[in-house]
């Protein structure tokens, strides 16, 4: 049996949807994904997951590791510096990419052009005789001649 994706629905007060909504606004995400990455954690972690608050983060954080006073290091959602040529490597691949797509399509259509003149052309009977005394420019007994493009 396949992975199903399953539906689960709850009511919440105006206040509490207010505020996950200003909380997917910030994060740039839907809704749905909110809910979706904490059922994620909650299931990763078999249910042992704390919410706490920002401002309570770096508190309980820093006297977990000892060191209270370093609230600056502490962020919340972590972030990650990436090196740009990371970045311009991404960029470049994703430009082929494209550039290989674009590619792809063009194949495609030139082998859909080649099949439907194949089609067109499926009756015609061609000789290899026919084509050797065409290139050394006999004519045989038949009157018709072919083109090639």
């Amino acid at each position: 049996m396949g992975n199903k994706n399953k539906t689960i629905s709850f009511r919440v007060n105006e206040d509490a949807f207010e505020s996950l909504q200003d909380i997917a606004e910030e994060r740039d995400i839907s809704l749905s994904a909110v809910f979706r990455d904490y059922v994620d954690q909650l299931v990763d972690h078999d249910g042992q997951v704390t919410v706490v608050p920002e401002h309570e983060l770096a508190v309980r954080s820093a006297s977990e590791n000892g060191d209270a006073g370093d609230e600056a290091d502490l962020s919340f959602p972590p972030t990650v510096e990436v090196p740009k040529r990371f970045i311009r490597e991404h960029e470049r691949l994703e430009l082929e990419a494209e550039h290989l797509r674009e590619q792809l399509d063009e194949y495609k259509a030139y082998v859909t052009d080649l099949q439907d003149r194949l089609d067109d052309e499926q009756d015609e009977v061609l000789l290899l005789d026919d084509l050797d005394d065409f290139e050394t420019g006999e004519q045989s007994d038949d009157t018709s001649t072919y083109q090639f493009r």
